[in-house]
């Protein structure tokens, strides 16, 4: 069985909607024959140019690690890129305030400097296929959550805090992300074994 990324110059970031939109209506059109654009000499994979697209196709025991090279050579081109596995897009911007910061899944994605609009949209994917998510900046602190909403958070110590709502925990991580702390003083902390 195969996977898909699709990556593509986008201006402004896009919503998932949007970027499946695009998904979509790049599988109805022919790939171009020729030279391929020059970001396809670095993706993984199975490269397909089309007009203003580039398709890459890798089987899906290599998924985890060659998507986490697509998305670090979109990134670098300033390019978004589209998982329809996952239906999440990775756009350019906006960033965390921590360079390297690193988010980590339950299901085998890890992604460099996230973009605050994946955070927000992976963290509605948590599930028993997907049974955390976490946001770390290595040797410094970490947050993250698993189904049911317990929130951990570790700089000196690991505490531990049930959130009632999936959008409380999309705030939390948000201002984590940002360097904002609000999330510490709204929810009962207790200390966790580490």
């Amino acid at each position: 069985m195969s996977v898909e990324l699709l990556v593509w110059d986008e201006p402004e970031p896009i919503s998932r909607d949007q970027a499946r939109a695009s998904y979509l209506e790049v599988k109805k059109t022919e790939p171009v024959t020729g030279e391929l654009p020059g970001i396809a000499k670095e993706l993984p994979g199975v490269v397909t140019a089309f007009r203003d697209h580039v398709l890459v196709t890798m089987d899906l025991d290599s998924m985890d690690e060659m998507s986490g090279q697509v998305f670090a050579v979109a990134r670098a081109h300033g390019m978004a890129c589209y998982d329809p596995q996952r239906d999440l897009v990775h756009n350019v911007a906006p960033l965390g305030v921590y360079e390297g910061m690193q988010l980590h899944t339950g299901d085998g994605m890890m992604v460099h400097d996230p973009d605050l609009g994946l955070v927000h949209d992976v963290l509605a994917t948590l599930s028993p296929q997907n049974p955390f998510v976490a946001l770390v900046n290595f040797g410094r602190h970490f947050i993250q959550v698993s189904p049911g909403y317990e929130l951990e958070y570790k700089e000196d110590e690991l505490v531990r805090a049930d959130v009632p709502e999936l959008d409380e925990v999309q705030r939390a991580f948000q201002e984590y992300a940002t360097g904002e702390r609000g999330f510490l003083g709204r929810h009962e902390w207790t200390a966790a074994a580490g």
